[in-house]
């Protein structure tokens, strides 16, 4: 490491490179109606899911409040990353200085490891509603789910910090150019002059209590789940106790796969390209679809939905009835 160290030009940098999908002009304009249609899309998916939760007495339940606040982490969460990649793609600056891509990268290390630990607050209580069904008013009631959502955040503040502490202390110098589409921690760090051993030590130390665990978490919940809903006798039971779990099951297994991949397995032999469609996978593809699943596979926003639609037709036809009336 040290003859790595002093092979290279000691001068700090004041600004990054983001390389992003690479230097083909002609692609620049597809890539960015691709992301900004994909950004639109999670923008008005995940503030459908607020509205709805937030508007309608019958979604005021744990489930749909965790729900609630996923859809509005999922809004800010991939709001760290599309603005400045859309700015990219549409003005060809790449640049973006230390101090931004470090800011970049600290809140979106926060909100990525509060949605590992919200994933699996939602599926402690999907278990404690299909394993214990006559204490589940008792055991997920407001102040716990307020006490879960708060300790997510409070959890990811506190690693995502520690990490950074040490991360804003390296210095770069030599190479400026990030091969990625947005500041993650591992492309910066690579850039860094200084010996990074103890730091990858902290952060795959991080990484572990916040990406592995939750998903431990998880997979015990579902464990427990599925070993439930076998035992109930009538099959009519045990499809309706699946499809209250089934969505987010199908949520936290994709996602889940593509972020241990990216950050906790090894990545030395990875090519970078699958590297970059990892991500985008699970920054912008996931927060994307988990709307959709949501709501497609659940009979209670559909009808909330198809209620609220109902409302608002009426009332235009009314405000109209009484324009012509006047």
């Amino acid at each position: 490491m040290m003859e790595k160290v002093e092979g290279r030009n000691q001068t700090p940098i004041a600004e990054f490179i983001l390389l992003g999908f690479g230097e083909v002009p002609e692609l620049q304009p597809l890539y960015f109606l691709l992301f900004l249609v994909i950004y639109l899309v999670i923008l008005a998916g995940n503030l459908l899911i607020i509205v709805l939760v937030v508007a309608d007495q019958h979604l005021h339940t744990p489930m749909y409040f965790f729900l609630g606040n996923l859809a509005c982490l999922e809004t800010c969460y991939t709001s760290t990353i599309l603005p400045r990649l859309l700015a990219s793609l549409l003005t060809g600056n790449r640049t973006i200085s230390v101090k931004g891509c470090f800011v970049q990268e600290y809140f979106f290390g926060i909100m990525s490891a509060t949605e590992n630990f919200l994933l699996a607050a939602m599926s402690y209580d999907r278990y404690l509603a299909i394993c214990n069904p006559l204490r589940y008013a008792a055991l997920m009631n407001g102040r716990v789910c307020g006490q879960l959502v708060a300790g997510s955040w409070i959890s990811s503040l506190l690693g995502c910090t520690t990490v950074n502490i040490f991360l804003y202390q390296l210095t770069f110098c030599d190479s400026n150019e990030i091969d990625h589409f947005f500041c993650d921690f591992s492309p910066i760090l690579k850039l860094s002059c200084d010996s990074t051993q103890n730091l990858q030590l902290l952060a795959f130390t991080v990484a572990t209590l916040c990406i592995v665990v939750p998903c431990l978490l998880t997979l015990a919940s579902y464990i427990c789940i599925i070993t439930a809903i076998l035992r109930i006798p009538s099959t009519t039971g045990r499809q309706k106790a699946f499809s209250t779990c089934s969505s987010h099951l199908i949520v936290v297994t994709l996602y889940y796969g593509t972020l241990i991949t990216v950050y906790v397995v090894p990545t030395v032999n990875m090519p970078k390209v699958l590297h970059k469609i990892l991500s985008v996978f699970y920054t912008v593809l996931s927060p994307m679809i988990n709307p959709v699943i949501y709501c497609l596979r659940n009979k209670e926003v559909m009808e909330c939905l198809r209620k609220t639609i109902l409302k608002s037709v009426s009332f235009r036809n009314k405000q109209r009835t009484n324009f012509n009336i006047s």
